[in-house]
């Protein structure tokens, strides 16, 4: 067998180190907007960078970075369910062993379970894995000539954006800057208004999630402040401040219009690709089978994980799944019907898990793994698992509502699992093809991010909830928990106010029908998208919104440049950097904010210079985002770069 380097220790040592720095900023980014980022394009530029001091680095070991790295811009999307344990009431923090078997049970079945996919979905099939090829154009580029300079310039502009976020965080963290911008205003009984938070890690989401996406959320934007609360304040009067008055309506009707219309638009986005995704699995399939039996000898490039152990590791899987299961309902009221309720949960992961990891292996390949509609999936997923728990255990529905919320959302955070890592895998196995790379190498590699982003997760969301808590007024705004919790609650415990759903539901219908109307002249309105706008808030949102229109510019003068993929690499670069520097002085700050026990601790002023903050905040502001564009154009001109 070729000897070659590959999966070594320093690879692996580097990649853990990247995983645990981006899973904590996917983490808090999460929590703070809903969205997390794809890291393997920046892991790859600081692989590339770090390992230039060996000489017999190789483009498959940066490779081996990237995927170990991969795993956290998809395990922490088990953020979207697990703080709803805390929401509902069960949990009061993380408890590590509980939340690191959930995380590493379902991350490593998705692993074994897209193995025998890889063939029929990679290397059978004309899927176009957008981000898996611009991850391996990025690869190739580092190992061409003049490497080492373009890798230390994408190395200077992820610092960049990363400083430059750290630090205008610290200094809102002071309060010398204001954090967020509000005006509301009350026009008879209406009310409505308008906020923007002072925050570069979420102008860096908005330029890496684009215009089409930005338009989108801002059309929701429009709906829930232009029309639904301005109408909905003037029909129920409530006396008190603008911003009080608004603000409520928001919180307490609107956002679950929100709701309906994101549940609506997540089923059509799925219910689009059930007929490409049934077919294109099954012909590929095929066409896989009719290859292995011709195939004697496989070359190196197509050799996975042998599928007796892909089984065996899948089995093995099921034990520990069991035991959390069943342990989490022993001692309980549903302690009587722990054994049907155990046995249903782990069948329904085990079924539903291999149909979830072949779909978005698929929807991957078609449209990209951060484009996937896997919050449809997580709908999909927590009102499954609310029915089977209902199910089994109506008789005591009335008397154990909570635990079967809870439960309902234990088994979904596991399913998620499946379907976010599955979501990712194929992606970086569609970049190691086009590096020439070993797919069982791969394959272990994923295997050790999961076990690496599992152990990082729960303590940093055990942080996050003693600094911050989740939702609410002042919490971190957790939009998806929040919103999977809501309809574990709506299925087992009839808790939700189904007519505003039904009313978002309708303005849902309605955005998809005008979405598939703009499709035909090439347009688009991503229904998702639109409902994130309606359901998050206004002061997050905004700010996206302004940097999918600053990315949208930066690349109209990217096309414009002799090297255009590569200025474009920069300005992505830089946005990765925004996000990560002021997550990770997030997750920083959350640890001062629980040992010193004060919710300010680094504040050098109080409230009254807050008119001030505001003035001075805005500027620095502005010119954050001008010296940062100045820092992509010269790093893209100077010729010692290129």
């Amino acid at each position: 067998m070729e000897s070659r380097a590959e999966l070594t220790l320093r690879g692996f040592v580097l990649g853990a180190a990247i995983t645990l720095v981006f899973t904590a900023a996917n983490v808090y980014l999460g929590l703070k907007v809903g969205l997390t980022f794809a890291s393997s394009i920046p892991a790859a530029v600081i692989s590339m960078a770090a390992l230039r001091a060996f000489r017999n680095a190789t483009i498959y070991e940066n490779n081996i970075v990237q995927t170990i790295a991969s795993a956290a811009g998809t395990l922490s999307a088990i953020i979207f369910v697990l703080p709803g344990l805390v929401m509902v009431g069960w949990w009061s923090g993380f408890p590590f062993a509980q939340s690191f078997a959930i995380c590493v049970i379902g991350g490593v079945l998705g692993v074994m379970y897209s193995v025998p996919l890889r063939r029929a979905l990679v290397t059978g099939s004309d899927l176009p894995y957008p981000e898996g090829v611009a991850a391996a154009e990025v690869l190739k580029v580092g190992s061409a000539s003049r490497a080492a300079e373009r890798n230390e310039a994408g190395l200077f502009a992820l610092l960049g954006g990363t400083l430059a976020s750290a630090g205008f965080a610290l200094v809102v963290a002071t309060r010398l800057f204001t954090g967020e911008l509000a005006g509301y205003f009350r026009a008879g009984g209406a009310a409505s208004g308008a906020a923007f938070s002072l925050s570069l890690a979420l102008v860096g989401a908005g330029q890496l999630i684009g215009l089409t996406v930005g338009v989108a959320i801002f059309a929701g934007l429009v709906i829930a402040w232009g029309i639904a609360t301005p109408i909905l304040t003037a029909l129920h009067p409530a006396a008190g401040a603008a911003a009080d008055v608004a603000t409520t309506m928001w919180a307490h009707q609107v956002r679950f219009i929100g709701a309906g219309a994101i549940g609506v638009a997540a089923l059509w986005s799925l219910g689009r690709l059930v007929r490409p995704v049934v077919l294109g699995v099954a012909s590929a399939l095929a066409a896989a089978r009719c290859r292995r039996q011709s195939a004697r000898d496989l070359p190196r490039t197509e050799r996975d994980l042998p599928i007796g152990i892909v089984a065996l590791i899948s089995a093995a899987c099921l034990v520990p799944l069991t035991f959390l299961l069943w342990s989490f309902l022993r001692g309980g009221a549903l302690a009587s019907l722990a054994g049907p309720m155990t046995f249903a949960a782990v069948a329904y992961v085990v079924v539903a898990g291999f149909f979830v990891a072949a779909a978005c292996g698929y929807m991957a390949g078609l449209i990209g793994s951060s484009n996937s509609p896997v919050s449809g999936l997580a709908i999909l997923s927590v009102i499954g698992a609310a029915l089977i728990v209902l199910g089994v255990g109506h008789e005591l529905a009335h008397v154990a509502t909570l635990p079967m919320i809870a439960y309902a959302l234990l088994v979904t955070a596991v399913l998620l699992c499946v379907a976010t890592i599955s979501n990712d895998n194929l992606q970086d196995l569609k970049t190691g093809q086009l590096v020439d790379a070993t797919p069982w190498r791969q394959q272990v590699a994923l295997v050790l991010g999961v076990v690496v982003g599992a152990l990082v997760i729960p303590p940093i969301l055990d942080l996050l909830n003693h600094a911050y808590g989740f939702g609410g007024v002042s919490g971190l705004p957790a939009p998806q928990a929040t919103l999977i919790s809501a309809l574990a609650k709506g299925v087992i415990g009839h808790l939700l106010d189904w007519h505003l759903i039904e009313i978002g539901a309708l303005v849902g219908a309605v955005i998809v029908a005008a979405d598939e109307l703009l499709r035909r002249r090439n347009l688009a309105l991503p229904p998702l998208a639109v409902g994130l706008g309606i359901y998050l808030p206004i002061s997050t949102t905004a700010p996206v919104v302004l940097g999918a229109i600053l990315g949208w510019a930066y690349n109209r003068w990217s096309s414009r440049q002799n090297d255009t993929e590569r200025a474009k690499q920069l300005g992505v670069l830089v946005a990765s950097g925004l996000i990560v520097g002021e997550s990770l002085f997030g997750v920083v700050l959350a640890g001062i904010i629980v040992f010193s026990g004060n919710a300010a601790p680094l504040a050098l002023v109080g409230d009254s210079f807050a008119p001030a903050g505001n003035v001075i905040g805005t500027i620095f502001f502005i010119v954050a985002l001008g010296g940062l564009f100045r820092l992509c154009r010269t790093l893209a001109l100077s010729p010692r770069w290129r």
